[in-house]
């Protein structure tokens, strides 16, 4: 066999361990290894890159805002950050039908802008949401797939652990890629809870309406948000203004959170150890899957697959809009079957070459950044869409007395409206790359 052959044969034995539920990470570590021997014929070369590969990989300095972003998430939980935003939200839009709804979602958009996990979003916000959601009477359905729609924008509203890894698969600006994301990510909560108020009218019966609150209650429960905007502001503000680094900015913002907790009585000792704790094995979790993902597309770097597949695409005369379509449906599709991180890690080093040959009509860094947002919004689907939507199972463990298939029906109204919002960022890539022009 020819090595772009054993590239090629890789695919469906990938697939294979992953239907045979081997963890991602584990099953592109073992096809790249495996991959690797065949290629070079021996062990010494596949082993040998078992060591580069390790400390190449673990010793990235980029990759040390990862486990920043994840602390500095569960130290805003600690703060009880999400609560200020969620009691915010629901003081100016509960008395609305579907309004306490629409106040999950803005919560969680403002609590994905300081952590970076759309799953740590989604489990956060549904311990302070579902009970409220319940009491005011919206069905268990419409209230878990609410949550689990406003979950995803905690990986696309900046700061997102997904845009960093992003960022340094097609090397490409962190910064840059955080500042495009911002207006897809307030679309995506616009769009939400437009898909509320549609929902709320179809099914009536889902949603109930709680009183208004005064007008000097609601002003107090905006002022209770301060340590978000404070945050925020130091983050990503400092990040622009060039006061530090985008990892910097991660470090400066866990501490700031922390600070923050430590001031409101949820950090102690425990809290502290179990927040180390949780960091440390979601980002081993992660760091692992890099790993797994390194080596593999290592593997298909030398069996040529990548330049081989892009040069054939470009020659097949396609217009690239086609291209991008099919690639985006593909999207889709495997985001019924894997996470989001897989899928990046798995995808871009194959798709992006193709991508980086197609005449869009921009400059091949705002394709890269505008085709980053895009994937980073079809990945966000796959986290609402059934079967494998981890979303759901996140918050339907949170809430067992709702049948999955209740969420299932309901969190299709919210991919509808991602979907739209995915052809009308494709239509027009100004809307995306507007703030990254402006600034520069």
């Amino acid at each position: 066999m020819t090595n772009l052959e054993i590239g090629l044969t890789s695919f469906p034995v990938l697939l294979l361990m992953i239907f045979l539920r081997v963890p991602i990470g584990l099953a592109m570590f073992l096809a790249g290894l495996g991959g690797l021997y065949f290629i070079t014929g021996g062990t010494n070369v596949a082993f040998a890159k078992l060591k580069t590969e390790t400390y190449s990989t673990f010793s990235s300095y980029s990759l040390s805002i990862v486990p920043m972003f994840l602390l500095m998430g569960h130290f805003a939980t600690l703060g009880g950050m999400s609560q200020a935003l969620f009691k915010a939200a629901e003081s100016f839009l509960g008395h609305r039908k579907g309004g306490v709804a629409m106040a999950a979602v803005g919560a969680c958009a403002g609590f994905g802008s300081i952590c970076g996990s759309s799953l740590a979003t989604a489990a956060t916000m549904s311990q302070v949401a579902l009970p409220e959601l319940r009491r005011y009477g919206y069905s268990g359905g419409f209230s878990t797939a609410t949550l689990a729609a406003g979950g995803t924008l905690g990986i696309l509203i900046p700061p997102s652990v997904i845009l960093v890894i992003y960022a340094i698969l097609t090397e490409q600006n962190i910064a840059k890629l955080f500042l495009a994301a911002f207006i897809p990510g307030i679309l995506a909560a616009i769009g939400y809870m437009i898909t509320i108020s549609i929902y709320v009218r179809i099914h009536p019966d889902a949603a109930g309406v709680r009183e208004p609150v005064p007008m000097a209650q609601r002003f107090k429960a905006l002022a209770d948000v301060w340590p978000v905007l404070l945050v925020f502001l130091l983050v990503v503000g400092g990040i622009y203004m060039g006061i530090f680094t985008p990892t910097e900015g991660a470090a400066v913002g866990a501490a700031g959170t922390g600070v923050i907790a430590l001031i409101n009585g949820g950090l102690n000792r425990a809290t502290l150890i179990e927040s180390f704790m949780a960091t440390a094995r979601n980002t081993a979790m992660i760091f692992f899957i890099v790993l797994g993902a390194a080596f593999y597309n290592g593997f298909l770097a030398l069996s040529q697959v990548p330049q081989e597949l892009s040069n054939y695409v470009a020659g097949l005369g396609y217009s690239p809009w086609v291209i991008l379509a099919i690639i985006l449906l593909l999207y889709l599709v495997f985001g019924c079957l894997m996470d989001s991180l897989s899928m990046i890690l798995l995808t871009i080093p194959i798709f992006f070459p193709i991508i980086s040959v197609l005449d869009f009509g921009m400059t091949l860094d705002e394709t890269a950044i505008w085709f980053g947002i895009i994937v980073l919004i079809v990945v966000e689907v796959g986290l609402i869409t059934p079967p494998v939507g981890m979303n759901l199972f996140v918050i339907n463990s949170m809430d067992r007395l709702t049948p999955m298939v209740e969420t299932y029906k309901a969190v299709m109204y919210f991919v509808a409206s991602d979907i739209v919002r995915v052809i009308i960022l494709v239509a027009f890539p100004g809307i995306t790359l507007f703030l990254l022009r402006l600034f520069n």
